[in-house]
């Protein structure tokens, strides 16, 4: 299995002067819908390909993933449009922490629910949404704490093991915290060491899973965004 990493462009709240203002589920900035163009049509010229593979006849991901928040479905659309493909929702992708703010006063951290799928198929209809999304949305908890997102980063990695004798490549748009955690899950890295995979607004990484192997082919490569 060849395996991409996405992290979503930039959203209202990485735009942010005063964190104070951030909002749970944000959307994507002028900038961050650039982006998700720019990666978009860079992956589907295949130009972070080696010659061989972009000889190939075959679409490039043969299933793409995303989390169910706003910038990753904004993200993700750009990407299925450009590849003529449907993103499939993975609530399990999602950042760090959940849905929730944390208002600061006698309203303390506060969780929200997220996109319902009514509002999903109006908003997103390339987006198929799984069963994790129901009418009331998908999130119902406060804050996940670091372990629980650990633990979280280590069912994700154990369900792409599972496939990886497939010869597949998939795609995930997901989030720069847990793409970090995933890296660490994937690679067996202790996650309380200290360690942080810094990925930029729609970064790239690849890895190549194998039974019992995992390569890191690249990291955070941006060269798509010139400026």
């Amino acid at each position: 299995m060849d395996l991409f990493l996405i992290r979503h462009g930039e959203s209202t709240n990485n735009a942010l002067a005063d964190v104070s203002q951030r909002v749970a589920d944000p959307e994507l900035t002028a900038t961050g819908r650039t982006q998700a163009e720019r990666v978009a049509a860079y992956l589907a010229e295949g130009l972070h390909l080696a010659p061989a593979e972009r000889t190939e006849d075959r679409p490039f991901f043969d299933r793409l993933y995303c989390s169910p928040m706003i910038r990753t479905l904004h993200t993700a659309q750009a990407i299925g449009r450009a590849l003529e493909l449907r993103s499939e929702i993975w609530a399990s992708i999602h950042e760090i922490g959940g849905l929730y703010l944390d208002h600061g006063d006698e309203r303390g951290v506060v969780g929200y629910p997220g996109l319902t799928r009514a509002e999903i198929a109006v908003r997103f209809p390339a987006s198929v949404a799984s069963a994790e999304v129901g009418e009331d949305g998908w999130w119902d908890a406060g804050r996940e704490t670091n372990q629980q997102a650990q633990r979280r980063a280590i069912g994700v990695a154990a369900d792409l093991r599972t496939r990886a004798g497939e010869q597949t490549r998939i795609g995930l748009v997901t989030h720069g915290g847990f793409m970090s955690l995933l890296l660490s899950a994937l690679g067996n890295q202790a996650m309380d060491d200290g360690s942080y995979y810094g990925h930029e607004n729609t970064a790239i990484t690849r890895i190549a899973l194998a039974p019992g192997t995992t390569v890191v082919k690249y990291i955070n490569r941006t060269e798509h965004l010139s400026d």
